[in-house]
């Protein structure tokens, strides 16, 4: 059947429209089926198959896939008395703990929609969230950090009930009690009123319920909101179908995975749409214990991954590089981790050279978007890694690059365009916004917004974000090749590129660079070194320093900020 997909259909007369195929990856069949099943039964099967096996370890407390099941099936039981079923979407606002696991898979199995949020919007980003995607009920924690937030909601949304987990109840028994003594104050007060449910007493029932009629391939699964760089943040639809898709793609793509065996480190945030499907919906899928940390301290990640040696470390190019920067970075071994997937930003060639060498493991830069549930492309874990490539199209999936004048010509190998995607993985829209998506969405291809060419060998390279793109005069200018040029400097940490107003050309880009501790690079040697690396249009006009550069909350260096900033004051 591989065979017959390389010679259906072409680009040109010559020109195969599936150039991938004759290099895929040993083991790897593209074209192999995906079922199409609730999500919430990923889980379910795992758990049936892996019941007395390690499923989560939060802080020191671990829970068996059995044990898990059971609070899952009970918590679905108590969403649907609160009146969760098909069309209800009910908020999580929850950094990585048992509590996030347990409530996702509940919600869906009373078959709900997940709302993802970050646990640190402030209040008008809540509102906003809320007010668009109709959320009605949220879970969240008794922490003084996010509560507050949450509880004013109440009386300024159409949100109508607040599920409240005790942080204490989650945590092992020791622990427990050392955190209601020592850490009362950073425990908000929660009233007792109809508005509040405690997380144990939604949890108080048998979890014995009929099962829920759900079309996978049409019922929303979990509305994930984008990043809302280029304005408001929108909500994709992703269905059952979409996400069990993608988890599928992904763990396809790891033939050597032991199926049970492995043990994944979750520090990614789960309310980021990379984490939820690599780490929560692949790795729980594919039996794995995840090994839970509620945020990124780059100290307590070295002394987790030598205490307790997860095989697996999914993470973004900054997390890989705040690791290998540490002081006590030869105190605590990596030497258990075998398969690391980078995401989120462009992975630097050099940091995936170093990071392999400390570790002995193989880390792949993949490509997603939150469109596309997210994964859509990824090096292969043997075989070919081409230099500066996002890797081959994960099964299932297409990719074509289209010309920027021209979105209907689909362009031959080598040339640069906006890549395009269809696959099983694709959402089916955004929501409430019906002429967007038909902007996005065209004929059954994802516009991506992304810059890229295929070479002839099927291996996709990525430019830059089309909105990232810089004019200078009249040549197209890609902030990523300025970038990796500037990473090759070992005294760089850290590196974003965007376009400012310049007078004689349109825009000139301008680089901020954090540096090493105790570094003493100047501009100007920079600029020397970048000489024989980058053009003249390329290179920066203006080049700043500074000890941190903005991050997202997932840890990818943001542009945003620095683009608001640029355009606000005079450049000097």
């Amino acid at each position: 059947m591989t065979e017959n997909l390389a010679r259906r259909g072409s680009i040109g007369d010559d020109t195969p429209a599936h150039p991938w195929l004759a290099h895929y990856p040993e083991g790897i069949a593209w074209d192999q089926p995906i079922a199409v099943t609730p999500l919430a039964t990923l889980f379910e099967e795992a758990a049936r198959r892996y019941a007395d096996r390690p499923c989560l370890d939060f802080l020191g407390r671990r829970y068996r896939y059995a044990e898990v099941l059971g609070l899952v099936n009970r918590a679905a039981k108590g969403f649907a008395a609160m009146g969760v079923k098909p069309g209800v979407r009910v908020g999580l606002c929850l950094p990585n703990t048992p509590t996030y696991v347990i409530a996702y898979f509940g919600i869906l199995k009373a078959g709900g929609t997940v709302v993802n949020y970050n646990p640190l919007y402030v209040e008008r980003e809540l509102e906003h969230q809320i007010e668009d995607s109709g959320t009605e009920i949220m879970v969240t924690l008794d922490l003084k950090q996010i509560y507050p937030r949450i509880e004013a909601m109440l009386d300024r949304t159409r949100l109508r009930t607040v599920v409240v987990c005790r942080m204490a109840s989650i945590l092992s028994p020791v622990k427990s009690v050392l955190f209601r003594v020592l850490k009362r104050s950073e425990l908000a007060s929660i009233p007792q009123d109809g508005r509040h449910v405690d997380f144990d007493a939604l949890l108080a029932n048998d979890g014995m319920m009929p099962p829920v009629r759900l079309d996978p391939r049409r019922d929303v699964a979990v509305l994930q909101y984008t990043g809302g760089t280029t304005g408001v943040p929108k909500g994709a639809m992703l269905t059952h179908a979409n996400l069990v898709a993608n988890a599928r793609q992904v763990q396809a793509w790891f033939p050597g995975m032991a199926l049970g065996e492995e043990r994944m480190l979750a520090v990614l945030p789960f309310f980021h749409v990379f984490a939820m499907t690599v780490i929560l919906n692949m790795g729980l899928a594919a039996g794995a214990e995840l090994v839970m940390l509620p945020r990124f301290d780059t100290l307590q990640v070295l002394k987790t991954i030598a205490r307790r040696k997860p095989t697996l470390l999914p993470g973004v190019p900054t997390m890989y590089k705040a690791l290998l920067s540490h002081p006590d970075v030869a105190r605590h071994p990596m030497r258990s981790i075998r398969y690391c997937i980078s995401g989120g930003a462009p992975l630097p060639m050099e940091l995936k050279r170093q990071f392999e060498e400390a570790t002995g493991c193989v880390l792949v830069e993949g490509y997603g978007l939150s469109e596309a549930s997210p994964v859509c492309a990824c090096n292969p874990l043997t075989g070919v890694n081409k230099e500066g490539s996002i890797g081959l199209p994960l099964p299932g999936v297409m990719v074509q690059i289209r010309a920027l004048d021209d979105p209907d010509r689909v362009l031959p190998p080598g040339e640069k365009g906006q890549v395009a995607l269809s696959g099983p993985n694709v959402m089916a829209g955004y929501w409430n916004k019906d002429e967007e998506s038909r902007r996005t969405i065209v004929g059954g291809w994802l516009f991506t917004g992304d810059v890229g060419l295929m070479d002839e060998d099927g291996y996709v390279f990525l430019l830059d974000r089309l909105k990232d793109l810089i004019i200078c005069g009249g040549y197209n200018v890609y902030p990523r090749v300025i970038e990796e040029a500037i990473y090759q400097h070992p005294d760089v940490v850290a590196v974003c590129v965007i376009g400012i107003p310049d007078d004689y050309r349109g825009q000139s880009p301008k680089a901020f660079i954090q540096l090493r501790s105790g570094a003493d690079l100047t501009a100007e040697r920079l600029k020397d070194f970048l000489r024989d690396k980058i053009s003249r249009i390329e290179m920066p006009k203006q080049i700043e320093f500074r000890a941190e550069l903005p991050k997202t909350a997932v840890g990818k260096l943001s542009k945003k900020e620095l683009i608001a900033e640029s355009l606000q004051k005079p450049e000097g």
